[in-house]
C-alpha cells in the first residue's frame, strides 16, 4: 500500500478546514496497517491517527503521516448468560455500528446513537451522551504501537477512562493506533432514560415503557434537532467539555443564576457548558465565518471559508466570556493540529 503525498484533508474533517498532510494512508486491513507502520516513512516522521475527523481542528498543514484506519467488520465473538461480546474494527462508522447492534438485539449503546466518528476513535475520547459512556460498555481493545508496529491488548482497566479522557489522551498520547474494539453488550436491556430530554421525547411520542430501539430513535430525534449535520453545516459537534466544579462554586453561581443546569457529581457538580455559553451571550453569535450554533451554543460551526485560526479565535473568545461571567474555565474537546 502506497502513501498519498501532499494530501488535502478538507473533506477528512467535519469542520471542513483547509489543511494538507505531507503523507496520507487509509489501511483497510490490519496487515496493511502493520506494514505501513514498519515503513521508513512512518519511522522517521510524526504520525497522526485520524478517525472520522469529527474531533479535530486543523490550524495548519501536518508535516508528517496521517493514518486513517479504514478496517471494517463487526462480529459476536462470545457470550455469557447476560451479555454478548461484540468486536468491531476501528474503521466502522460509530452511528452504523450502534444501529447494527440494535438490529441484532445487542443492547447498551442506544444512548450513544448518532455520535459522529469511528469505533476506533470512540475509546480515546471516552465518548458519552445521556448518561452512558464508552467506559460503561467497553470490554477490551487491540492497538498497535506507532513506533514499532507491536500489537498490544488493552483491558478495560488499562484504558484508564475518565470524563472525556483515556490513557490514549494522557500517558500514551500519540503512541498507539487502535485497530479493533470489543464491547460487552446486554441480552436484557437496562435502559438509561433519566435525562429530561429523553423523558420529554418519549412522552411526546406517547411511550411509557420504551424499547432500546425507541430510546435510540428518541436520542436520534433530539440530536437531529439540536445539532447540525456536518454534511449541511460544517461543525465538530460539542466543542467544549462540561466543566466539573466544586459545591462552593456551584452555590455561588446558583445565587446569581437559580436556573443553572448542573448534574451532581461525587465531588461537586458538572455544569452544562452549552448553558454557560448561551448565558454569556454567544448562542447564535459569530465572528467572521465561525460562530456558536443558533440551536445549541455548545457547537461551533463553519459558515464557509473558515480556517483553523478562525475557529480557535472564536473558541478563545467564548472561553474568556464564560470565565468572566462565571469564573469557570471551559476546556476544548477537539484536538488542535498545526500550531
Amino acid at each position: 500500500m502506497r502513501f498519498l503525498e501532499n494530501f488535502l484533508l478538507t473533506d477528512r474533517n467535519t469542520l471542513k478546514l483547509p489543511s494538507r498532510a505531507r503523507f496520507f494512508a487509509a489501511p483497510e486491513t490490519r496487515d496493511e496497517l502493520h506494514s505501513l507502520l514498519n515503513t521508513v516513512t512512518a519511522r522517521n516522521l510524526p504520525v497522526m491517527v485520524l478517525g472520522g475527523g469529527s474531533n479535530v481542528v486543523f490550524a495548519g498543514d501536518f508535516q508528517g503521516l496521517v493514518l486513517q484506519p479504514a478496517m471494517r467488520g463487526i462480529r459476536c465473538i462470545g457470550e455469557t448468560a447476560g451479555h454478548y461480546l461484540v468486536e468491531a474494527e476501528a474503521g466502522e462508522p460509530w452511528p452504523d455500528f450502534v444501529q447494527y447492534c440494535l438490529a441484532r438485539n445487542w443492547y447498551g449503546l442506544e444512548n450513544l446513537s448518532l455520535i459522529p466518528g469511528t469505533v476506533g476513535a470512540a475509546p480515546i475520547q471516552n465518548i458519552g451522551a445521556y448518561g452512558v459512556e464508552i467506559t460503561d460498555r467497553l470490554h477490551s481493545l487491540t492497538a498497535l504501537e506507532l513506533a514499532t508496529g507491536r500489537v498490544r491488548e488493552f483491558s478495560h482497566a488499562d484504558c484508564r477512562f475518565g470524563y472525556r479522557e483515556s490513557v490514549f489522551k494522557q500517558d500514551l498520547r500519540d503512541r498507539y493506533i487502535i485497530a479493533r474494539v470489543r464491547f460487552l453488550l446486554q441480552k436484557k436491556p437496562v435502559l438509561k432514560t433519566a435525562y429530561a430530554d429523553i423523558q420529554q421525547e418519549l412522552a411526546v411520542r406517547g411511550i411509557d415503557a420504551p424499547t432500546p430501539q425507541q430510546v435510540a430513535t428518541a436520542v436520534i430525534a433530539i440530536r437531529t434537532r439540536k445539532l447540525p449535520s456536518p454534511a449541511v453545516l460544517a461543525n465538530a459537534g460539542s466543542f467544549f467539555k462540561n466543566p466539573v466544579v466544586s459545591v462552593a462554586v456551584l452555590d455561588e453561581i446558583k445565587s446569581r443564576f437559580p436556573d443553572v443546569i448542573a448534574y451532581p457529581q461525587a465531588d461537586g457538580a458538572k455544569l452544562a457548558a452549552g448553558w454557560l455559553i448561551e448565558k454569556a451571550g454567544w448562542k447564535g453569535r459569530s465572528i467572521g465565518p465561525v460562530g456558536a450554533y443558533e440551536k445549541q451554543a455548545l457547537v461551533l460551526v463553519n459558515h464557509g471559508g473558515a480556517t483553523g485560526a478562525d475557529v480557535i479565535a472564536v473558541a478563545s473568545a467564548i472561553q474568556q466570556a464564560v470565565t468572566s461571567m462565571f469564573g469557570v474555565q471551559l476546556e476544548m474537546e477537539p484536538r488542535i493540529y498545526g500550531i
